[in-house]
């Protein structure tokens, strides 16, 4: 009851007291006092949510079910009722949810259930995904609700079991796509389009970087660069500009990449890549290919294969950079790294990572074998003179990354060997493999960055603190002298100067075996002598390198003009018995063949290749650029011609000797030199064949033994063959020894008689010196 209806109140019960003296609640009626019933004549006298009880004289309010007041009992001036809330007095809803209402409550069930029959309980979740009740959105239902997994380009900012909204990307200027695009908003997408000169390499929703072709136009240096390395500049130009060009025709990544791989393989299987400089071009053409290619594939991992390469690549896409490790492979090379690395600096919305191994890349000659400055002078300062070659396949390594020069985290790759053999016990202690990339700037394979962690027989591991091209080389190791081969060559070679000094006197003095061939064979001992002789002198004068070129190039001459001389024996044996008996030759044309011919190719070797003469470790003939062939190129000629003249030598003698009147004793003669001849060949030339073997191949440790036996006792061989194996000699031999042994009996014979004829007579001094006399 408000204070009007109070205040009306009370002046109604006043007036009707004041009526005939009745009292207070009582009004006269027909001269008697008669109780007012309030309830009736005062409209709502207790006001809201209570009820008007009328009593003798007076009323009382009480409340309705459901609210309360501070007095039970109460009139207008003294309560009124509120409503009482039941949910926190005396709840009956059990596990139900009680929700309070004005004078009364209800129990109702949480969101997401429904009510038993009875009304007395709340039964299983109800599966609001059923009604489709988040669109074309994936729903998940929860106990008592749901969730709308909105799709990309869609968000339930308010709750997650509202509805999904599209999200526009582009009210931001330079939001996704970067100041270098223009963004297009499309329900639940959006479309990046580059500007002029930019691109996101077809991914339409990454930001647009500035990109430049000029790799795909340097200049390599040299004008006559194979046609198919031109065509492969020519198809990445083409396709790097496509890029750049916002309107122009675009080919997928996977096209892309067969049409670059096929010319890969089109250039290596013609052996087009020659020398360092095309090599540098050639790797820098592919790593430079695979930027723009790489982030055009599509699927999260591109194989090729092809008959001379091998290639893996990975591309994520996303709004957040990839972490984690990546690994490729191919079936020659592994490679480690993580995807922090990809991705670098900056992350434009896609990265990717690529392996490419090349088959049989080696093939190209000397230009794989080139080592750096740095490289090369390690192996001297450790080992001495080594040589290196390719142990693996060649593997370029690209990243999305631009800034590869000085990674913070290394990388491994896992090279596989190309030969899978065991090695020695002596070549395992010696053996040592270098991993290594090319630098374009040396044109060489160098070691800076590289780093060997471990090796077997099959495999050998790598990190690198950078990216580019790499291998695996493996270093040879030069033979070492060891104190046997060294006691064995000096020992053998003082035993055959002795040998060919006593040949050169025998053939010089010695008359009854003067001619033609005692010519050719003092010639021959004289050549032999002088190059065993600087052989054993200046072999190792490799301190000083004009004196080792100058012994180098007198070894060159001497041993190819003994083996001219052995040339001019075979040919006079020929002419002995296949022309006419006792044909002779000329001194002036087998000075022409037995110097001048071998001079003429030391001149011309020399002018060639200057630097040939001399290595590191001896004073010989360099192993480079094949320049060992000036001097066994002729040997094997000259090999193969005297082979040819005895061979028919001993054919046209055997038929002589089956003649009905054959001349034995110039036949049996003839067939003496013809023995000994062949004996020589066998004996000098199978000595530089093992020589050829064991300077083209890595020797063993027998043909290294063969060799320097055969080559330190060639003088004492000569010296058996021509000499003591021959009757004529054997006799001068004797005859002088027997007059050596006669003059010197006789010397001290006379010096005896002497002597006994002299002990008698006085010694008496001259009077002129004073001097005593016999």
């Amino acid at each position: 009851m408000d204070l009007k209806q109070a205040l009306l109140l009370l002046g109604f019960l006043l007036l009707c007291s004041g009526s005939h003296g009745c009292e207070i609640g009582f009004q006269s009626v027909k001269k008697q006092c008669v109780d007012i019933d309030e309830c009736k004549d005062i409209k709502n006298p207790c006001g809201n949510n209570s009820v008007c009880k009328n009593t003798n004289g007076s009323y009382y309010c009480k409340c309705e079910q459901g609210f309360e007041s501070k007095t039970p009992n109460f009139t207008a001036t003294t309560g009124q009722c509120t409503d009482i809330n039941e949910c926190l007095i005396n709840s009956t809803c059990n596990n139900m949810l009680c929700e309070n209402s004005i004078g009364s409550y209800k129990c109702v069930c949480p969101s997401g259930y429904h009510k038993t029959r009875g009304d007395v309980s709340c039964e299983a979740d109800v599966d609001e995904c059923l009604s489709s009740v988040c669109g074309a959105h994936s729903c998940i239902n929860t106990p008592g609700s749901f969730i709308c997994n909105c799709s990309s380009g869609f968000s339930n900012d308010e709750e997650s079991s509202g509805p999904c909204k599209d999200i526009n990307e582009c009210k931001n200027a330079t939001g996704v796509c970067g100041p270098n695009a223009t963004c297009t908003n499309s329900p639940g997408s959006y479309n990046c389009k580059c500007h002029k000169g930019y691109t996101n390499y077809g991914n339409n929703q990454s930001k647009c970087i500035k990109i430049t072709c000029e790799q795909f136009s340097r200049d390599s240096g040299l004008h006559d660069n194979p046609i198919k390395l031109k065509d492969l500049e020519s198809q990445s130009k083409s396709s790097c500009e496509s890029l750049t060009d916002p309107d122009g025709e675009k080919r997928t990544g996977e096209v892309l990449m067969e049409n670059l791989f096929t010319s890969m393989n089109e250039i290596l299987s013609e052996d087009l890549i020659a020398g360092s400089i095309l090599l540098s071009r050639f790797l820098d053409i592919v790593e430079n290919s695979m930027r723009l290619i790489g982030p055009q594939l599509k699927g999260p991992v591109t194989k090729m294969e092809t008959d001379k390469t091998n290639a893996e690549v990975a591309v994520r896409r996303g709004q957040t950079p990839p972490t984690g490790s990546v690994i490729l492979s191919t079936d020659s090379a592994l490679f480690n790294t993580s995807w922090e690395t990809v991705v670098g600096d900056s992350y434009p919305g896609f990265t990717f990572v690529a392996l490419v191994s090349y088959k049989d890349l080696d093939s190209s000659g000397d230009s794989f074998n080139k080592i750096s400055s740095t490289l090369q002078e390690e192996s001297d300062r450790e080992q001495g003179n080594i040589t290196y070659q390719l142990s693996s396949n060649v593997v370029t390594a690209v990243v999305s990354n631009p800034k590869t020069k000085h990674l913070p985290k290394p990388v491994t790759l896992i090279f596989k060997h190309v030969q899978k053999r065991p090695p020695s016990e002596k070549e395992s202690k010696s053996m040592n493999y270098s991993c290594v990339y090319w630098d374009e700037a040396e044109g060489a394979w160098s070691g800076r960055g590289c780093e060997r962690k471990w090796s077997n027989i099959t495999h050998t591991a790598c990190s690198s603190n950078h990216l580019s091209s790499f291998a695996v080389l493996m270093a040879l190791y030069p033979v070492k002298d060891t104190f046997e081969l060294v006691l064995i060559t000096r020992v053998g070679l003082i035993l055959s100067l002795v040998c060919l000094l006593l040949c050169i006197l025998t053939f010089w003095f010695c008359r009854p075996i003067q001619g033609t061939r005692n010519s050719i064979h003092l010639h021959l001992s004289v050549c032999l002598f002088i190059a065993d002789l600087v052989f054993l002198c200046g072999i190792s004068s490799t301190h000083n390198k004009g004196a080792c070129s100058f012994v180098a190039g007198m070894l060159h001459f001497f041993f190819l003009a003994a083996f001219c001389w052995m040339l001019l024996e075979g040919v006079q044996l020929y002419r002995m018995v296949v022309v006419v008996f006792k044909t002779t030759i000329k001194h002036l044309y087998m000075y022409m063949v037995g110097y001048g011919v071998p001079l003429l190719i030391v001149i011309i070797s020399a002018i060639a290749y200057p630097q040939g003469y001399g290595t590191d470790r001896h004073c010989w003939l360099s192993l480079e650029k094949d320049f060992i062939w000036s001097f066994f190129a002729p040997v094997c000629i000259i090999i193969m011609l005297n082979s040819f003249f005895f061979i028919v030598t001993v054919w046209k003698l055997a038929g002589k000797f089956s003649s009905l009147n054959p001349d034995l004793s110039n036949l049996r003669k003839i067939r003496g030199f013809t023995v000994t001849a062949v004996a020589q060949l066998c004996i000098l030339g199978g000595m530089w064949i093992f020589g050829c073997f064991l300077f083209q191949e890595k020797g063993t440790l027998v043909l290294l033994y063969l060799f320097t036996i055969l080559n330190s006792l060639q003088g004492a061989l000569i010296f058996i063959m021509h000499c003591l194996l021959s009757k004529v000699v054997r006799e001068e031999y004797c005859k002088l020894i027997n007059q050596m042994l006669s003059r010197k009996e006789k010397k001290y014979s006379e010096f005896s008689t002497n002597q006994s004829s002299n002990s008698q007579q006085p010694l008496r001094s001259d009077q002129n010196t004073g001097e005593l006399k016999l």
